[in-house]
Parts: structure tokens; sequence; C-alpha cells
């Protein structure tokens, strides 16, 4: 895991790469939406819908370990099975992707280019961009960011680190159902209800480790800590609250707060909310703290690795 969290720093998932063959992402996502088209019914009873979407995670998931599971059947021993379990691991983790991508919110933000800012926001967040002032892009995006450390790298690479690559594998799987089907929309409220609760447990540990990375890494850990263990549970999320409180807390800004989702007003508690909101400034802020924080990941894993 060290070594795909290494690989990934530095070269990301090439365009090229991409172009030619796709993402795994992409493949468990469209496997997915073929499945929720094929039996998520609009006639079907609640019920139904229920294990009709119990049944289609199971699969998803067992498919993904078992894939996970035949590769690493299959790789030699020594450093050669390492090198390659690592470059298998490797697209499964999204740290490069995860800092480019809130970078691109950061730098027009910084120059006041309010369009192409909003524009990047809305490739990372699932909020309506078109009101959002200055702070609002900087409060998305850094949560954004929090949110995803978890999701994105701290989760894959602690199941990855436990269970190797049917693990990892399983996990994104996991993250993939729930970011597709796991909303509480009229269409997936009973369908995505199992994709959902999975998603939760698989993230229960890495998001409160996630929340005391970054407090680790920042200049002001008691307070860090203490917002966390303050407002964690105020957010509409089990697990999302950790490191997006933690967050606030290192930065001195406040989180999550009222936001526009297809149109409709959600009325979120505030994270550290008697903080200010967050300025460009803080967004890069953010991304340097997530940098410290990609450190003392990757040396944890290496000290895992010596003992």
């Amino acid at each position: 895991m060290l070594l795909a969290l290494a690989t990934d720093a530095v070269l990301g998932w090439p365009s090229a790469i991409h172009a030619r063959i796709g993402h795994p992402v992409t493949w468990i996502g469209a496997l997915t939406a073929v499945l929720d088209q094929t039996f998520n019914r609009a006639d079907g009873t609640a019920a139904m819908r229920r294990g009709a979407g119990i049944g289609v995670a199971i699969a998803i998931i067992t498919l993904a370990a078992g894939v996970g599971w035949a590769c690493a059947a299959m790789l030699p021993g020594g450093w050669p099975g390492l090198v390659l379990t690592a470059i298998l691991a490797w697209p499964l983790v999204a740290a490069r992707s995860m800092h480019d991508h809130v970078d691109a919110v950061a730098r027009p933000l910084m120059s006041g280019d309010l369009p192409a800012a909003r524009q990047a926001v809305a490739m990372i967040v699932g909020r309506d961009p078109s009101q959002l002032d200055a702070a609002g892009i900087a409060r998305a995006a850094t949560e954004s960011l929090a949110e995803n450390t978890s999701d994105g790298i701290v989760a894959p690479l602690f199941w990855g680190a436990i269970l190797g690559l049917p693990g990892i594998a399983a996990y994104k799987a996991i993250n993939t159902l729930d970011s597709m089907i796991g909303h509480r929309t009229p269409r997936h409220e009973a369908f995505g209800w199992a994709a959902a609760r999975i998603d939760d447990v698989a993230n229960l540990i890495p998001a409160r480790l996630t929340g005391l990375l970054f407090a680790i890494v920042s200049v002001r850990p008691r307070l860090a800590l203490a917002t966390m263990w303050r407002d964690a549970h105020h957010h509409r999320s089990p697990n999302a609250g950790w490191p997006e409180a933690a967050m606030a807390g290192a930065l001195g800004v406040r989180l999550s707060g009222p936001r526009i989702y297809g149109g409709q007003l959600a009325q979120e508690p505030w994270l550290n909310g008697e903080a200010p909101d967050p300025s460009a400034a803080d967004l890069n802020r953010a991304l340097a703290l997530y940098r410290r924080a990609m450190l003392v990941l990757a040396a944890g894993l290496a000290l895992l690795a010596l003992l």
C-alpha cells in the first residue's frame, strides 16, 4: 500500500492510460448503472427494491473482492509480487487526483476568476455551484478535500493494508456503489439502502483516522481534535463529519452549513460554526495540510511495513 500511494502521488492516473482502458472505478460504475437499470424497477414495492439492492450490492462487492483475490493468487512471491501488487493497487488510490482537482479550484479562486472556480468546483461537489460566492466555493472545495481524503485515500489503503488486493478492491466497489445509488432519492431510497449502510460501516474507522491525521499535522492540534469531537456528530453523515470537523478546527474556519442540491436548500448544521468562512488562502492552507497528512500517512505505512 505504501508503494501504491507513492506511485499514485508521483504519476496519478495518466490520461493516456485512462483514454485506452478507462479506470477500475468507471468499470464498477458501468456495471452498477446496468444493474440499477435492470433491477431497480419503478413498479416494484419498496421491499422488492430493497431486496434487489441488497443482492446487487453483495454481487458487485463479491465480484470486486474475487477479482482482487484471483490477481493476488497469481502473483509471485518476494519483491516481484510486492511490486506487482502495488501496481494493481495503484489505480485504487486517488491521492494525486484529489490534490489536482482541489488545486484546480484554488488557482482561479486566488486570482478572482469566479466562473472558472465554479466550473472547477462543480467537478468535485454535488451542490449547485452557480450561486456560490468566493467563500462558498472555498467551503465546498475544502469539505470535498476533507471527506474524500478519507473515502479516496485513507479508507482504500486501510482495507488494502489489512486484506490486500481483495480488501482494497472490495472497498472501491463499496464506495462506488454508495456514490451512485446510496442516495435518499425516490429512485434510490430503497434500492440503495444496502449500499449506503455498507459504506457507513466500511468508513467507520478510516474517517476517524483521517480526522486524527488532520489534527496531528495541524498547527493547532488540540483545537482540531476538540472541534472534531464536539461537532462531528452534527454532520448528516456518520463518517464525513470527522475529517471535515477536524479540517475546520485545524484551519480555524467553518464548514458544512446550508447549501443547494437540485434547486432545494438543505439546512445543514455548521461545523466550527463560530469561525469565519474560508477564503481562497484558506483553501491553499487546506491543500498544504493535506500534503502533510499524506506524508504522515506514508510514514505510518512504512512503520507498519517495517514492523
